[in-house]
């Protein structure tokens, strides 16, 4: 079976091998061992092949670049393009015809269209997909399904298409949490980061001072590292009430370990300086996925105060390891914190102390409500940290749902899902 994908990301190569944001080719290398033949149909901005040099740092969040492991992968190279201001849409209307040409070139040589969406490439492959009506199709929308959700016009209209079970037809659409009144070609879907083995490598998450934070993605301004900063901080000095601060100059109950890099950094580690936090909070930059079990295995929290997301990856991970997820209530993070019950949901700004109004969901009186609770603040998380059995049992929910979720089942429904019959639509 000849196996192609449509995907924004972008890409690199060296000595024939081809280089990709690393959890997006972990992932698609459980589809790519099932397929005799691929085709990747992407952006390439760039070619290394100089044999000395090290792979690309293809990164977003705290991951490397990856080569895909393929032994008949063949590549067609598109050029990347948006709309992000006036030089830039020219650029594309000269760009998409040709972009057009190469995608529809790529699905007539195939036997089954994969689009990953949302994004660019995605728009277009969506498109695109619907002059081959019969061929088996697949699709993994990696952002929000949340039908409530405000979004550009680009991927409320990807969402669109993708549902039109006439416009769409024989497709699969994987999206990440369980929404309701749906067609019947969208399939609720996961990811996965962790085998059944390391489930028995997982001991009970003991709760002890120094309580330690995590913060794990990009350094972005729509992750809200500094939310996540400014909570902690908020934390620490909350707990700190009370005590003999001559004394307990020096104590810190807790710390917070940022992973990953990106545009904010700079900024965040200036916050860091000027407050004199370098106690408490520390940026420890990209690290690789072992690097990031250890982290998470010490860790007793994962805070993810994030604006919009998809499968928010760092969260279920870490409760693989028992960590605590605190959340703000996007995309399907409430689903997978079960309302509150394995993790702790916060609106967009719950630094004051008191409960604010929430981006997503608002109840009477304008205070956020997330599945009929309203928001936990700052006096909650406490009230949380000194229950010795009420953070065990919410540990124990975290890790028991996360650990469903293992590569041998992720390889178990992408299998489902190449094997599935035609939708009759």
């Amino acid at each position: 079976m000849r196996f192609a994908i449509f995907t924004h990301v972008e890409h690199s190569e060296r000595e024939g091998q081809y280089f990709a944001y690393a959890p997006y080719v972990r992932e698609m290398d459980v589809w790519l061992k099932h397929m005799e033949e691929v085709e990747v149909v992407a952006p390439l901005p760039k070619a290394i092949g100089t044999k000395g040099e090290k792979p690309p740092d293809l990164h977003r969040g705290s991951f490397n670049g990856k080569a895909y492991q393929h032994s008949h992968l063949n590549f067609t190279r598109i050029p990347s393009f948006h709309f992000l201001n006036l030089k830039g849409a020219v650029k594309a209307i000269i760009k998409i015809p040709y972009i057009l040409y190469k995608i529809l070139g790529a699905m007539k040589r195939a036997d089954h269209l994969h689009l990953r969406c949302p994004g660019n490439i995605g728009l277009l492959a969506c498109i695109c997909q619907i002059f081959f009506p019969s061929k088996p199709k697949s699709a993994k929308y990696a952002g929000n399904w949340d039908p409530e959700a405000k979004q550009p016009w680009s991927y409320r209209f990807q969402k669109w298409l993708l549902s039109n079970t006439f416009l769409t037809r024989n497709m699969q659409v994987l999206v990440y949490g369980e929404w309701p009144k749906q067609s019947n070609n969208i399939v609720p879907f996961f990811t996965a980061s962790f085998s059944e083995r390391e489930k028995t490598e997982v001991p009970k998450k003991v709760f002890s001072e120094p309580f330690i934070f995590l913060f794990v993605g990009n350094l972005v301004e729509g992750k809200r590292p500094l939310e996540a900063i400014k909570l902690v901080e908020k934390l620490n000095l909350k707990l700190r009430e009370g005590t003999d601060q001559d004394i307990h100059a020096s104590y810190i109950p807790m710390k917070l370990e940022l992973y990953g890099d990106g545009p904010e950094r700079e900024k965040l580690e200036a916050y860091v300086r000027e407050n004199h936090l370098e106690q408490l909070i520390s940026i420890k930059g990209n690290r690789s996925l072992e690097e990031l079990k250890e982290a998470y295995q010490k860790a007793h929290f994962v805070i993810l105060p994030s604006k919009s997301e998809g499968w928010p990856k760092a969260i279920a991970e870490a409760m693989f390891f028992g960590c605590i997820p605190i959340s703000t209530p996007v995309s399907c993070v409430p689903w997978m914190l079960g309302g509150g019950s394995r993790g702790m949901l916060i609106s967009g700004n719950t630094l004051s102390g008191s409960r604010v109004e929430s981006e997503n969901h608002e109840g009477e009186n304008g205070l956020s409500v997330v599945s009929g609770r309203r928001s936990v603040d700052i006096m909650k998380i406490c009230d949380l940290m000194k229950n010795e059995i009420e953070i065990q049992i919410m540990s124990t929910e975290a890790k028991k749902w996360s650990q469903e979720y293992t590569l041998e089942r992720f390889e178990e429904a992408i299998k489902d899902v190449l094997n599935k019959e035609k939708f009759n639509v």
